[in-house]
């Protein structure tokens, strides 16, 4: 028998096909090479492979509408709804309006503000449909503030970096982190207003949050968000659910999207799979359940502001500030300026200093304002809401990144305003209780980062009452943060153990009405010099 006939016999290929089945290299290698065989015969293999990818491609397409109230309709009462948006940038418009012409109730709605003008969130307030608001800023909205002090309404008001970190966390599958933002406030020690009676009693207050030391400092555990529904804003989208923001209308939208069971998703335009450039598209699908194209979209614009336009009346003091504040910015540096005095500042930057402005709204590159109204974009807002531009070499960044820059330290100085000031650097400047609660912002997450704080603001108040105390008497935004403070009748120094420095002095105004006007001791500086302006 020849050699051949042997290998091809019963008895050999039994014993060989034992062996494979013990070796799983080997299996495997027979196992492709029977696949192989069997591709020129007619066999399943074709059809079980053209099946499975046909299954794939329905898994990777979004559910796509163009009626928001079917996109919404399992959306009941009771939930926990994360609702995009910064201002009435981003603000997923048609699917809140179709929610607010439903029956549901007693929602859970995490964003960051409440809308204004019956527009957004507010839509929600007018039905009153929230039981509940986790966000970090009231503002302006009547309505919102009118429900939460009489009674009507809980809130949880939580500074802007802290909460889409947290969001952002709760789509990450983290439970909880660490951050310095709020160390020794109501924060972290509690007693954060929660919920008032009807009487404007305080009702329900915040407990106290754990804290650690790491490096020395002081750290506040905070717990993650996760919810089941979000509602989002973005431009473009692909039939895949991949999504492109733009501008600064990305803001919370993007860590939104990863945190709920649902996310649904509102855009104003949607193109076949393989249009988008991969290398520009900011929200994966896999994030995105459901796409709506409402068949009209108008973007509204909270504060149109275009330069020129607007006669502000001159205030000698707000000038006299500005400008000396201006000569705290060197060549290269990386700033972050509140809204309100320090805005002003920006119209004195030396042209000769290339100064980066950064707005935790999302923008690395702040411009100045429309110079027509060409230039006016809906989506491209700062912090006080007002319309501005974007500096070449700038950047839009999402609210997480936005405040990633600023928690960790890579900002060089922030300048915000103030209420009031201690002798050791605590600042109040969000809140007076009982009268006015705006929120904080992102002004807690601004002077915890370990950044340069400068505060601005006048030495007195309205009625003529000192500003800078021995001890802040409102609720703070930050403990020991102020490293000076500038005033239009001086500039101090805060030293966090020794209290206040008085470096400089303004023009006409003597160390005894300074004296007269500050609430608490200071020390005159050997080097005591005139104010600077630029």
């Amino acid at each position: 028998m020849s050699v051949n006939k042997i290998l091809k016999s019963p008895m050999v290929r039994s014993l060989a096909r034992n062996a494979l089945n013990k070796t799983p290299a080997l299996s495997f290698l027979a196992t492709r090479r029977a696949f192989l065989m069997n591709q020129s015969k007619p066999s399943v293999f074709p059809m079980i492979r053209k099946l499975h990818t046909e299954n794939e491609a329905k898994k990777t397409l979004t559910e796509i509408y163009t009626d928001p109230s079917l996109a919404i309709k399992d959306i009941k009462s009771g939930m926990n709804v994360l609702v995009g948006g910064f201002g009435l940038v981003g603000v997923p418009e048609s699917l809140l309006k179709a929610l607010s012409k439903t029956q549901v109730k007693d929602l859970v709605v995490i964003s960051n503000e409440g809308g204004v003008n019956h527009r957004g969130l507010d839509m929600l307030f007018d039905t009153k449909q929230i039981r509940k608001m986790v966000c970090s800023f009231i503002g302006e909205n009547k309505e919102f503030q009118r429900q939460f002090l009489s009674g009507e309404l809980e809130v949880e008001l939580v500074p802007q970096g802290t909460l889409v970190e947290k969001i952002r966390c709760g789509g990450a599958g983290i439970p909880a982190f660490y951050t310095p933002t709020g160390v020794n406030t109501l924060v972290h020690l509690g007693g954060e207003p929660i919920r008032f009676a009807s009487d404007g009693s305080l009702k329900v207050k915040s407990p106290p949050k754990e804290s650690r030391i790491f490096d020395g400092r002081t750290f506040v555990l905070e717990p993650a968000i996760k919810a089941d529904f979000a509602l989002i804003k973005g431009w473009k989208a692909d039939k895949a659910g991949n999504i492109i923001f733009r501008k600064t209308a990305c803001n919370f939208n993007l860590s939104m999207a990863k945190a709920a069971k649902t996310t649904i998703a509102e855009v104003e335009e949607i193109v076949e799979v393989g249009q988008l450039d991969p290398n520009f598209i900011h929200l994966p699908g896999i994030y995105v359940d459901r796409l709506v194209k409402p068949p009209y979209y108008e973007k509204y614009i909270e504060k149109k502001v275009v330069k020129g336009t607007v006669t502000k009346k001159f205030d000698p003091s707000r000038e006299r500030i500005a400008r000396r504040a201006a000569l705290e910015f060197k060549d290269g540096m990386y700033a972050n300026l509140g809204i309100g005095l320090p805005m002003l500042v920006a119209d004195f930057i030396p042209k000769k200093l290339q100064v980066f402005l950064q707005a935790e709204n999302g923008i690395l590159g702040l411009g100045p304002y429309p110079t027509n109204e060409a230039e006016v974009d809906a989506d491209l807002i700062n912090p006080g809401k007002e319309t501005v531009t974007i500096l070449p070499g700038g950047a839009f960044l999402s609210t997480d990144e936005s405040f990633s820059m600023i928690r960790g330290q890579h900002l060089d100085l922030t300048m915000l305003g103030g209420m009031q000031v201690s002798q050791y650097g605590d600042l109040a400047n969000w809140m007076i209780p009982g009268k006015l609660i705006k929120g904080m912002g992102g002004a807690m997450d601004l002077v915890g980062s370990g950044n340069r704080v400068v505060v601005l603001m006048t030495h007195t108040s309205k009625k003529g009452e000192p500003k800078i105390l021995a001890q802040c008497q409102l609720p703070l935004t930050g403990y020991r943060v102020v490293d000076m403070i500038i005033t239009e009748k001086c500039v101090f120094k805060c030293d966090k153990h020794e209290g206040l420095i008085l470096t400089e002095i303004a023009e006409g105004v003597d160390i005894s009405e300074i004296a007269k006007t500050t609430a608490c001791s200071f020390r005159i500086s050997e080097n005591l010099k005139q104010m600077g302006q630029v």
